[in-house]
């Protein structure tokens, strides 16, 4: 019986997030909000998630120098450990890591500022004065997530490629011509193009799930507590399983192009 309660409510979810999304959807197609509410969401989404995200990715592509050295270096091929960096971060960890910091530090931010104010009926008053909530506060942290993401991930990427190489030539003493030759190789255009195609995915997400929480919030500071936790959790496990999607698409796509696949080694 708790399981068919749980589908029941799991599927009755996924409808409301739908009709969520919808709604916010239909605004943004007919009013976009304020220049200067934009901004602000812009700011917060964007120029203060910067440093985490550098640091982390840059502490990424380090581990990944780590991981891979001493198995690379017992079959003679330490000076291509260059590739297996460049391409994981490209293809894969940038964007996964990017969102999951937008995710922690930005959706679990949303769903507790939009969870406050329900809790308090700030949005309750904003409808009594005539102004739709989901307009004025949905669609800008939206806007601001799906178009500075692919920002993110680019920074990533970059950071985890500095870090990668600092430790590879510095640390390790890889042969630093040989790893900046080697580099170049494995990673083409369409690895860029899909890592930052599935960042839209990711940030899109990533708001709409934040702020679905935030709007449903339980009275009380438990209640926006566990809307942050949900916010969180939900955007994580929806990242990932959009990250297998999309990848099958992507891996199809590109053996298309490149029915040969392109060579590590």
């Amino acid at each position: 019986m708790q399981w068919g309660t749980a589908i029941v409510e799991g599927i009755s979810s996924v409808g409301d997030i739908a009709y969520f999304a919808y709604q916010m959807f239909g605004w943004m197609f007919t009013r976009l909000p304020r220049r200067g509410t934009m901004m602000v969401n812009f700011y917060q989404v964007g120029v203060l998630s910067l440093p985490v995200v550098a640091l982390t990715g840059t502490f990424i592509g380090m581990v990944l120098a780590v991981q891979s050295y001493y198995q690379f270096q017992a079959i003679g091929l330490e000076s291509r450990l260059g590739v297996v960096i460049n391409t994981s971060l490209v293809r894969e960890l940038g964007p996964v890591l990017a969102a999951t910091m937008l995710a922690g530090r930005v959706g679990g931010a949303m769903a507790a500022v939009l969870g406050t104010m329900r809790v308090t009926e700030q949005i309750d008053a904003l409808t009594t004065m005539g102004a739709d909530p989901i307009h004025y506060l949905v669609v800008p942290r939206f806007l601001a997530c799906l178009l500075l993401i692919p920002a993110l991930t680019v920074m990533a990427d970059f950071m985890g490629i500095v870090g990668g190489y600092f430790y590879s030539v510095i640390v390790l003493g890889i042969d630093r011509a040989a790893y900046l030759h080697h580099s170049r190789e494995g990673v083409v255009g369409f690895d860029l193009f899909s890592g930052i195609f599935k960042s839209f995915f990711f940030g899109g997400i990533i708001a709409v799930v934040s702020c679905y929480r935030g709007f449903n919030c339980q009275p009380g500071a438990e209640g926006v507590g566990k809307a942050a936790t949900a916010a969180f959790v939900y955007s994580f496990v929806l990242i990932l399983a959009i990250d297998l999607f999309l990848n099958i698409v992507l891996d199809s796509i590109y053996f298309m192009i490149y029915p040969e696949g392109t060579m590590l080694f």
